[in-house]
């Protein structure tokens, strides 16, 4: 291996440990407690060497999105797959994604609702992005009938995201979960 590919790997794990070590630290003690200071003492790095990786927090969490947006989508994925067949491939697919939101707030804090530099529903998003999409489109594509699949998506995955948000925030009977995702997953298989 020459220096050049040896100083790319380490500057790769640096970037991997920093987005990893935010992720964790906004999962344990929320986004205010993710700065480049904290940051630089946890992963024992100092702070130009972080700034060297990102502009900022912004950046930082927009890494975090992503690569959530990327755990999101084989999840996702796995869930689908192991269905038996297009309702139940739905159910899993929505209880799985009303989990995840569920076990990683931080993370799907960073992914949906704060203001990040990532680009959405174009060519230019990233590609986790693109896979997390197409999982809510594959599982949709049976139920879809001569709608605008994309459209029917979207509007399902802003379904789950306002359960998962309104769960999140406690502003829904705890002990009505359940019927709430049936409810989502029989309109929607309606079309």
């Amino acid at each position: 291996m020459s220096v050049q590919e040896r100083r790319e790997r380490e500057r790769a794990e640096r970037r991997r440990l920093i987005v990893r070590t935010a992720r964790e630290l906004a999962e344990s003690e929320g986004w205010d407690a993710v700065t480049t200071r904290r940051l630089s003492e946890l992963v024992q790095y100092s702070q130009p060497v972080l700034y060297s990786h990102f502009k900022g927090k912004a950046e930082i969490v927009a890494a975090v999105a992503v690569e959530a947006l990327g755990d999101l989508a084989a999840e996702l994925r796995a869930a689908r797959e192991k269905a038996a067949d297009d309702v139940s491939a739905l159910r899993a697919v929505a209880r799985t994604y009303m989990d995840f939101a569920a076990a990683h707030p931080a993370a799907y804090d960073a992914m949906f609702v704060q203001r990040i530099d990532v680009t959405f529903g174009t060519d230019e998003s990233p590609q986790a992005l693109h896979d997390a999409f197409h999982e809510i489109v594959s599982v949709l594509r049976p139920f879809a009938g001569d709608r605008d699949l994309e459209t029917f998506a979207e509007v399902g995955w802003s379904w789950l995201h306002g359960l998962a948000t309104l769960t999140k925030g406690e502003r829904l009977r705890p002990d009505h979960s359940a019927s709430r995702l049936d409810l989502l997953v029989d309109a929607l298989c309606r079309g």
